[in-house]
């Protein structure tokens, strides 16, 4: 393709339609894998990459058996379409917040199984803010406390719950409950059959799951004695690590009580092996007008204050 002469014109639905595919195209690492993100095939793909190259007159990609991979070009027009689609979503949200009807959308990423514990009254909250915005579009994400930190700094996001135990400058926290996290072992596991005192002695040398983050000073006197041997970031998945009887680890106490009561898990040495973690509501400090993160936050703060949630 040749870019003498060539001027590109104005840029319509059409191209931008071309651009979107070309992004997902990038972020999924090539057009087999693109399929299922866009709900077409292959064919349609390459045509509408194809179709773009031409309205552009650059080469944007390689593909073939070598793989796929962007050209210098390519790694340009990604980095221009990334800024783009986030400027037109920044502009249709300023749009749809100066509306004076509450419209646009409101996206929450929630850390493992808050939004299921009664103390962070999810539900309630989701029940207040929906009837008085009934045409807002709700989504809901879990992702891993440093993610979501990331999405809502990067206005990924609008609102998170997350563990707290830091605090970064550009968010602002409303703190809603403390957890107490207990160390449980599986019910076949060596460290059953000892004593309290056994068990605070010996547990050091077992293998153990955590969460794979750098943990905050009460955390870390507790995860740094451990033989960490697995990560596992979310309670699901490091619970079942621990019902194999192969791992140890910390888990939250409300979390880990019907386990407990079922007798699947068991606390080990309770006296000296336990921290708390913190768990707030996150959003971004900004003077950018977002109608439906301020009902949220407004919604949060009535509701926090009606049902005697003691912010810590």
């Amino acid at each position: 393709m040749s870019a003498k002469n060539y001027s590109l014109g104005q840029v319509g639905d059409y191209e931008i339609k071309q651009l979107k595919v070309f992004k997902t195209v990038v972020d999924c690492g090539g057009f087999s894998a693109a399929e299922t993100a866009l709900n077409i095939g292959r064919s349609t793909i390459s045509l509408h990459i194809s179709n773009l190259e031409n309205r552009l007159n650059l080469v944007l990609c390689k593909r073939g058996r070598g793989g796929f991979s962007l050209t210098e070009e390519g790694e340009i027009i990604y980095k221009m379409t990334d800024n783009l689609l986030e400027s037109l979503d920044a502009f249709r949200t300023t749009v749809n917040n100066l509306n004076v009807s509450l419209t646009g959308k409101l996206r929450i990423a929630l850390s493992d199984a808050i939004s299921l514990d009664p103390r962070s009254y999810f539900p309630e909250l989701i029940q207040r803010f929906s009837q008085q915005a009934p045409d807002v579009s709700i989504t809901t994400n879990v992702a891993s406390m440093a993610n979501i930190e990331r999405m809502i700094l990067n206005d990924e996001a609008d609102i998170g719950f997350i563990p707290y135990h830091r605090k970064l400058e550009g968010l602002d926290y409303v703190h809603l409950y403390r957890d107490t996290c207990f160390l449980y072992c599986g019910k076949g596991h060596d460290l059953v059959a000892m004593t309290e005192e056994e068990q605070s002695e010996q547990a050091n040398t077992y293998p153990a799951t955590h969460a794979g983050l750098k943990p905050h000073e009460a955390m870390s006197e507790q995860i740094s004695q451990l033989k960490l041997a697995a990560i596992s970031y979310f309670y699901d998945s490091r619970l079942a690590l621990i019902l194999s009887g192969q791992y140890i680890g910390f888990l939250p106490e409300l979390y880990a009580q019907p386990y407990l009561d079922q007798g699947d898990i068991v606390t080990v040495a309770s006296n000296t092996r336990s921290y708390t973690l913190g768990v707030a509501v996150i959003c971004k400090k900004t003077s950018q007008p977002n109608k439906p993160r301020e009902l949220f936050s407004n919604v949060l703060h009535q509701t926090v204050k009606e049902l005697g949630v003691a912010p810590y």
